[in-house]
């Protein structure tokens, strides 16, 4: 049989040259990923990740459409995925998220080489065993929308550099060991309007900034810590927040001078020092949470809205606070 010059060349063509010319991923970029893989222990969760195939293809990545150079690494729930941050992760230049969440056996601190990644939009790292302090380069990660350092072993105080970063729309520090004041330059985010603003269950002390007056957050959680005096300024009728949770601090204030915004739907406020007495624009708000209790109020609750849909537990352990549904006044 005669076997045609064409006919070869397309044999070549399909078992030589096809697999590379499918494989879109960068080679630099794979090359990179190895090294990851390599770094973390070759864990079960990057089992996909091998060096003869496509590397666009792998689990826990995501490359660009039209580049195919890596944007997004995402390590997540695996107890066996053991060591430090990789220090090569810094070398992914297009990345744009970068995820580790839900691994116990990531330790070390937060490896500096993650500021090298400018086109950064989401930093998580969250439910990991991650210490020491929450470093300062993050602030050169202009990009950032969305900042997770949560359930960590965090320590230190918070930087006041983050305030810089002009694109931050979401940050999460809660469930670590920080300590010290909330920074006073966190009034002058360059986005006046955060959506979540999460500092609860740490170490944090001293009282709120005047500064936080000028911002506006959707969702602001500061509960759990140690801070003090009034938070009146996180307060204010022309404000859209939504819920605002200041629980089991040492807040002391006169709540009836409050303004609340007006669409305000979660109050949490309970184990505070607060005195005064619950104030009656409370009831032209359509709230679905509130709690005020354990602390120093006084007076009669006021009758209308949602007050009286929320049950004693709401009101109870306060100074003498009274009305539906608590007792009758007398």
């Amino acid at each position: 049989m005669k076997i045609y010059p064409a006919f070869l060349s397309f044999l070549f063509i399909t078992i030589f040259i096809s697999p590379s010319v499918s494989d879109h991923c960068n080679a630099q970029d794979k090359k990179v990923l190895l090294k990851i893989k390599k770094a973390l222990g070759n864990p079960y969760l990057l089992a996909s990740w091998d060096p003869k195939t496509d590397c666009c293809d792998w689990y826990c990545l995501e490359c660009h459409p039209n580049t195919h150079r890596v944007v997004s690494l995402t390590l997540f729930s695996d107890d066996r995925l053991t060591g430090q941050i990789p220090p090569e992760g810094g070398d992914l230049p297009y990345l744009e998220t970068l995820l580790f969440r839900h691994l116990p056996n990531l330790n070390g601190t937060i490896q500096p080489a993650i500021a090298k990644l400018k086109n950064l939009k989401m930093l998580r790292l969250s439910w990991t065993n991650l210490s020491g302090p929450v470093p300062n380069f993050l602030s050169q990660l202009k990009n950032l929308t969305y900042l997770d350092l949560s359930f960590n072993n965090l320590s230190g105080s918070i930087p006041s550099s983050l305030s810089t970063l002009p694109n931050l729309e979401d940050l999460h520090l809660d469930r670590n060991k920080l300590t010290g004041t909330i920074p006073e330059s966190f009034g002058m985010f360059p986005r006046k309007k955060l959506y979540l603003f999460i500092l609860s269950h740490n170490k944090l002390s001293g009282t709120i900034p005047a500064s936080l007056a000028n911002m506006d957050f959707n969702t602001i959680d500061l509960s759990r810590n140690l801070l003090e005096g009034d938070p009146s300024v996180l307060f204010g009728p022309n404000k859209t927040t939504f819920e605002i949770d200041l629980s089991r601090n040492m807040f002391q204030f006169d709540l009836s001078k409050v303004q609340f915004p007006k669409s305000l739907a979660r109050l949490d406020l309970n184990h505070n020092k607060i005195t005064g007495s619950i104030p009656a624009g409370l009831t032209d708000l359509e709230l679905q949470f509130m709690n005020v209790s354990y602390n120093r109020l006084c007076g009669q609750i006021p009758v209308g809205g949602r007050l009286q849909s929320f049950d004693y537990s709401t009101y109870f352990h306060n100074r003498c606070l009274c009305g539906a549904p608590l007792d009758t006044c007398k």
